[in-house]
C-alpha cells in the first residue's frame, strides 16, 4: 500500500541504498540535477544526506540558473563545459512562464500545440546538456575513477539514467509527475485507466460526464502521438552513447527506486506498484525546527491580531508587468494584513507559513508551496500559472483588483 514519509524517512532510505552498495560504509552520491523548484526540493534530500557524512556530488554546467558552484555547500560540484549559458537557460523560462500562462485560455487544439513547443524546445536544451556531459571524455573518466555508489535524478530532466547505466551503479528518481503521465505509463508500466483517472494537466478531476471521458482520452492519445517524436531523439543518441540499440523508457525503467512527492489530500489517488514510494512527507512535514527568520522577525510580530499574508509567485517568475503589479500592489493595500511580497527573491516560504501570524497564502499553485501550506493548515489563493491551481482561483492577467481583495477577506475570514 501507499507509504507517506518525513523527510527522514525519505534520507533512510537513500542511506540504506548507498550503503548497500558500499557494504556499510558512507556511500557516494551522483547528482544530476534539475532547475528552480525541483532542484529546492532535490536539495533538502542532499543536505540531508551530507550531514549524515554521505558524499553528495552534484553535476554543474554553465547553464545552472538556483545551482553556484561558488557558494559555500555540504554538497560537492563537479562542473562540466557546455555550449549553453545561464542567459539561454532564462530566456527558455521566460518564454514557459509566458507562454503557458496563456495555455489554458485558448481552443483546445491551439493548448496542445503550445505545450508541444514548450516541451521540444526544453527537450532540445536537456538534451543538449546530456551530450556535452557524456562526451566530455574528462568528466567521465573522472566519474567513473570515483566509484559512485548511486544516481540520484529528477526524472523530469533527463540523462541520470543514462549516466547510472555507463556507471554501471543503481538509479534513484524524485519525480512529482511527468506531461500525461508518459513517463510513469511507460517506464514503469503504472496504469492509469482513463475512466476515473484524469490525465495531468487536463484541468480534469476523478469524477468525469462522458464527454469528459473524451477529452480525458483524447489527451492520452495527443502526448503519447507527439512525445514518440521527442524520444526518437534520446533513443538514437542514447543508442550511440551505449554502443548498443535502446531507448529512453527502456533505460529510465531501469531505475531502482522512484520516490514519488505527493500529498493524499492534494492528488487523486493513484494505482501503485512495489518500486514505488509515495513521499507524501518530503513536503507536508518539515525536516527540522523552523528556523528563525531575524530579516522578517519584527515586520511579522508587528502585525498584530491581523497577522500578514505571504504572496509568492514561485522561483521562475522573475517579473511581472507594470499594470499587474499595480493591480496586486493596490489590491494588497486594501486589506488589513501586512504582505510579505516574493518576486525573484529568496524568502523562506515554508518558515515563514508555519508561523502563527500567518493568515493567508497567494500562491502561483506549485507542489512545494501548496503542500507546506496544506501541513500548516494555511488558506490559499490560487493565481495557476502553469498546470494546475488550487483553491479560491483567479487569473493573473485579467484578475481587478476587487477580485484578489474579495479572494483574501473570503479565505482570512472564512479559511474553512
Amino acid at each position: 500500500g501507499p507509504i507517506k514519509m518525513s523527510l527522514k524517512c525519505l534520507s533512510f532510505l537513500l542511506l540504506q541504498l548507498t550503503c548497500y552498495f558500499s557494504s556499510g560504509r558512507c556511500g557516494k552520491v551522483l547528482v544530476w540535477p534539475v532547475e528552480h523548484s525541483h532542484w529546492i526540493n532535490i536539495n533538502t534530500i542532499l543536505d540531508e544526506l551530507a550531514t549524515r557524512d554521505h558524499e553528495v556530488t552534484v553535476l554543474a554546467s554553465p547553464a545552472s540558473i538556483l545551482i553556484d558552484p561558488n557558494k559555500p555547500s555540504v554538497t560537492k560540484f563537479e562542473t562540466f563545459p557546455s555550449s549553453l549559458t545561464k542567459d539561454d537557460y532564462k530566456k527558455f523560462i521566460n518564454r514557459y512562464v509566458k507562454t503557458s500562462m496563456y495555455a489554458a485560455k485558448v481552443s483546445f487544439w491551439t493548448y496542445f500545440s503550445t505545450w508541444k513547443n514548450l516541451f521540444k524546445e526544453y527537450t532540445d536544451i536537456t538534451l543538449k546538456l546530456c551530450q556535452d556531459a557524456v562526451s566530455n571524455k574528462r568528466l567521465m573518466a573522472k566519474l567513473q575513477e570515483s566509484r559512485f555508489d548511486v544516481v540520484l535524478a529528477d526524472a523530469i530532466e533527463l540523462c541520470g539514467e543514462l549516466l547510472a547505466e555507463i556507471l554501471n551503479i543503481p538509479l534513484v528518481y524524485s519525480l512529482h509527475f511527468s506531461p500525461g503521465y508518459l513517463v510513469e505509463k511507460h517506464s514503469v508500466k503504472l496504469p492509469f485507466p482513463p475512466s476515473y483517472v484524469p490525465v495531468v494537466m487536463s484541468e480534469l478531476s476523478d469524477h468525469m460526464t462522458f464527454t469528459e471521458r473524451v477529452k480525458n482520452i483524447i489527451f492520452i492519445l495527443y502526448f503519447d502521438f507527439w512525445f514518440q517524436t521527442f524520444n526518437e531523439k534520446w533513443n538514437q543518441f542514447y543508442s550511440e552513447a551505449l554502443g548498443r540499440p535502446t531507448t529512453l523508457f527502456e533505460a529510465m525503467g531501469k531505475a531502482d527506486m522512484w520516490l514519488i512527492q505527493t500529498c493524499w489530500d492534494f492528488e487523486f489517488p493513484p494505482r501503485l506498484l512495489p518500486n514505488f514510494e509515495f513521499v507524501g512527507g518530503l513536503h507536508c512535514k518539515p525536516a527540522k525546527p523552523l528556523p528563525k527568520i531575524t530579516y522578517s522577525c519584527f515586520f511579522v510580530q508587528s502585525s498584530g491580531e491581523n497577522g500578514i499574508v505571504v504572496f509568492s509567485l514561485g522561483s521562475i517568475v522573475i517579473n511581472l508587468t507594470e499594470e499587474r503589479t499595480n493591480t496586486i500592489a493596490s489590491a494588497l493595500t486594501q486589506i488589513p494584513q501586512k504582505v510579505l511580497l516574493k518576486i525573484n527573491t529568496f524568502l523562506e516560504i515554508h518558515s515563514i507559513l508555519g508561523h502563527p501570524k500567518t493568515k493567508a497564502f497567494i500562491t502561483h499553485g506549485g507542489n512545494n508551496g501548496i503542500y507546506e501550506a496544506i501541513y500548516h493548515e494555511i488558506p490559499m489563493v490560487g493565481i495557476p500559472l502553469f498546470a494546475k491551481g488550487a483553491a479560491v482561483r483567479l487569473d493573473l492577467e485579467t484578475m481587478p483588483r476587487t477580485d484578489l481583495v474579495n479572494a483574501l477577506k473570503q479565505v482570512t475570514n472564512n479559511p474553512s
